[in-house]
């Protein structure tokens, strides 16, 4: 698995213009190839009347899924440049459609290539990205007496807790990187007298 990636911060759009020409980068998180087609579903249907609507997207922190449309424009000048931009900047999950409405004035293939690559690239600029963090997850099970006070020092020292459950005893869910995790098992036996279960679960991403 990937150490990070990268993934926009939040949907948006952004409009450039060339030689007169309008380009409107449409960017959005998609955790699926089939949420990708349906944000460019979206986006045509909106821009219906456009010239294009070209499209890139990267799915798969590992980026195992990569598709890129030039929809009409000359081949290799739209959505290779996009789905360049994207893999360029370490974007994963996410999906970039770029709609645009011809000024007139044609604009070559070297035009239409930094057109359709800075469209993308300004808009990640605008509406930034973030950095997600593959880190391990584990589980630890401890009384009711200890578990506030083992629940406020994993805060305190910015442990990302990502779930908390009470029942016969407290069960706290937390994300750490793989090079912390024997240093922590040794504080919560410290913490606890020995007392807290730890168990080690599979890997997932959280915000770095």
């Amino acid at each position: 698995m990937q150490d990070e990636y990268r993934t926009v911060a939040r949907a948006g759009v952004h409009e450039t213009e060339v030689n007169r020409s309008r380009f409107l980068c449409a960017l959005a998180s998609a955790t699926t190839e089939q949420e990708a087609q349906a944000f460019l579903a979206a986006v045509r249907k909106e821009h219906a009347d456009a010239t294009h609507n070209c499209f890139a997207y990267v799915i798969g922190a590992d980026a195992s899924v990569q598709k890129a449309s030039d929809d009409g424009e000359p081949g290799g000048t739209a959505g290779v440049p996009m789905l360049q931009m994207l893999l360029r900047r370490d974007m994963r999950y996410v999906v970039a459609v770029v709609t645009r409405y011809y000024g007139g004035v044609k604009l070559g293939a070297g035009g239409l290539i930094r057109a359709y690559g800075g469209a993308v690239g300004e808009a990640l600029d605008t509406l930034g990205t973030i950095t997600r963090k593959r880190f391990r997850l584990v589980t630890v099970t401890v009384d009711h007496q200890r578990a506030g006070k083992v629940e406020n020092d994993l805060r305190s020292t910015g442990r990302e807790v990502r779930d908390v459950r009470y029942g016969e005893a407290v069960t706290i869910e937390i994300g750490l990187p793989d090079a912390d995790v024997e240093a922590f098992r040794g504080w919560l036996a410290d913490v606890t007298a020995g007392t807290a279960g730890f168990e080690l679960g599979g890997e997932a991403y959280g915000d770095a």
